[in-house]
């Protein structure tokens, strides 16, 4: 039989998402649901997969999933090359949105803001945290660019092999973090019938303001 996706469809039925149950602070919230979405059965794996969308220089918009690395009053951290498409695209417009996605929970996080670089300390302190077979492969993939084949990336993992013989792997300078800085969070919560919850905060001088959506 054909794939219908028109009929692809479920009803969520978990939970309501009510006004009072809500949290004036949005990225406490948002830690709150993190939370529920590492310690249920039914999240995924990696509860901190995110979807990040940033935008070209011809306006074109760009997505990919990502993992989120850390959450601060200042915004949500992530990592990456600084000369791959997104990181030439954050560098030429900071504006970028992310998504987060639990089904077993029925919910969804989009988080709008701008982006900035991270301290040099702070993406050393992750870069050395990381496994060093992870940091030989920052060192080794020209990331974004064309590659002849397979085997052309491990010879260029071979030979980085070789250059770190014997020495300790830092970070290159082409590699390291991002923070968004949130102005806008929706927390939305799926409901029978496509009536979702949709709970919108929006940072005004300096404060969260919140509004219900219409689904």
């Amino acid at each position: 039989m054909p794939l219908s996706l028109a009929q692809m469809r479920r009803n969520y039925t978990l939970n309501g998402l009510q006004d009072e149950a809500a949290l004036d602070d949005p990225l406490a919230m948002f830690r709150q649901w993190l939370q529920q979405a590492r310690d249920t059965e039914c999240a995924p794996v990696e509860a901190n997969s995110m979807m990040l969308a940033t935008v070209d220089s011809e306006g074109r918009p760009h997505c990919r999933v990502l993992l989120l690395k850390g959450l601060s009053d200042d915004g949500f951290t992530f990592f990456g090359n600084y000369q791959s498409d997104k990181g030439l695209q954050l560098a030429a417009n900071p504006n970028a949105a992310m998504t987060f996605f639990w089904p077993g929970l029925e919910r969804q996080v989009r988080i709008e803001g701008q982006v900035s670089r991270l301290d040099p300390q702070l993406s050393d302190a992750y870069f050395d945290s990381r496994s060093v077979a992870s940091r030989l492969g920052a060192w080794a993939s020209p990331q974004s660019r064309p590659l002849a084949s397979r085997a052309a990336l491990e010879s260029l993992l071979a030979d980085t092999i070789k250059r770190f013989v014997g020495q300790s792997v830092q970070r290159p300078e082409h590699w390291g973090g991002y923070c968004l800085h949130p102005e806008r969070l929706e927390f939305w919560q799926g409901r029978a019938d496509r009536l979702h919850d949709r709970l919108d905060y929006r940072l005004q001088n300096g404060e969260w303001c919140r509004t219900r959506l219409a689904p």
